[in-house]
């Protein structure tokens, strides 16, 4: 532990560990999921604000476990670039910020008892899956981002899953569009992951983390980037056109110009430094996107 880090009080510690930025990738499917609950006349406020604070801490959950197992595993070393892991920077022990997960996905289940008496064994699938997972990232014996599955990974979960289970959750049911909205959540999520794998990839080949980019290398990876943002925006078109959402729903499209400069950077950058400001305008992108379409549904 450096001077610098030695003097950081125990709750910047644990802020720190997880990771408030990237709440949004949690934060906006689930209103996007209560934005289209609304629009079908289900809402319930009980279950939509349930379905918010466990989803947060599920990814909490998961920023505690990537800080731990990433450390134990020798995948953060010194020579990452990005933001501080609390583990390998020395600033917790490892067996507090593993002790910190238990904790955190315990409050989730807490939380998932509610969800599982209003929504029945659907939603006690999706909770143990998603705990499960949350574990399985970057720990158990087949870690999910060391094999190049992180990227459908965070798609599933915090695209299709999140939306969908946050609309069950209040109506009791998954139509059609719930899979549609979740498509565009998870684009943009996955996005953010992208970046941040993108700008891992030198330190992930030195320490054997096969994650999809090291896998297709940074030029396939860039692509990536751009297709996952064209699928987000395409989803209010196709809902209007195959739905029936209302033109509200094409809300979304305003966050375009938003998206216009972390794009600009992912595919001109020349040294990983320079991605470190777009992890957090992706996660903007995600963030207003998801507010936007819950408006566009809720108010149409």
């Amino acid at each position: 532990m450096t001077s610098s880090t030695s003097a950081i009080s125990p709750a910047r510690a644990w802020l720190l560990a997880a990771r408030p930025r990237t709440l949004t990738a949690a934060v906006a499917p689930v209103a996007a999921g209560t934005g289209l609950a609304a629009y079908h006349g289900v809402a319930a406020m009980g279950p939509a604000l349930a379905a918010l604070v466990g989803a947060a801490l599920i990814q909490i959950g998961t920023n505690f476990a990537n800080d731990y197992y990433d450390f134990v595993r020798g995948g953060d070393t010194d020579e990452r670039v990005g933001p501080v892991r609390v583990t390998q920077a020395g600033i917790l022990k490892p067996r507090q910020v593993k002790r910190g997960m238990i904790a955190v996905l315990a409050l989730a289940v807490l939380v998932g008892v509610y969800l599982v008496w209003i929504g029945g064994w659907p939603v006690l699938a999706i909770g143990v899956a998603s705990i499960a997972c949350a574990v399985l990232y970057t720990g158990g014996p087949f870690p999910l981002a060391y094999h190049g599955l992180g990227d459908l990974f965070v798609f599933v979960f915090f695209g299709l899953v999140a939306v969908g289970g946050t609309y069950y959750v209040q109506g009791l049911a998954w139509p059609p569009d719930a899979w549609l909205a979740g498509v565009g959540l998870g684009a943009l999520s996955t996005a953010i992951l992208v970046v941040n794998n993108l700008r891992d990839i030198p330190t992930d080949l030195r320490v054997g983390k096969r994650t999809l980019a090291v896998r297709i290398g940074p030029s396939a990876s860039k692509g990536e980037y751009a297709l996952l943002l064209l699928v987000a925006f395409a989803v209010p078109v196709v809902g209007i056109g195959m739905m029936g959402w209302p033109p509200t729903a094409l809300a979304p499209l305003l966050v375009v110009p938003v998206s216009i400069r972390p794009l600009r950077t992912v595919f001109t950058y020349r040294r990983v430094e320079e991605l470190l400001p777009t992890l957090g305008q992706t996660a903007r992108v995600v963030a207003l996107y998801g507010g936007l379409l819950a408006l566009g549904l809720a108010v149409g």
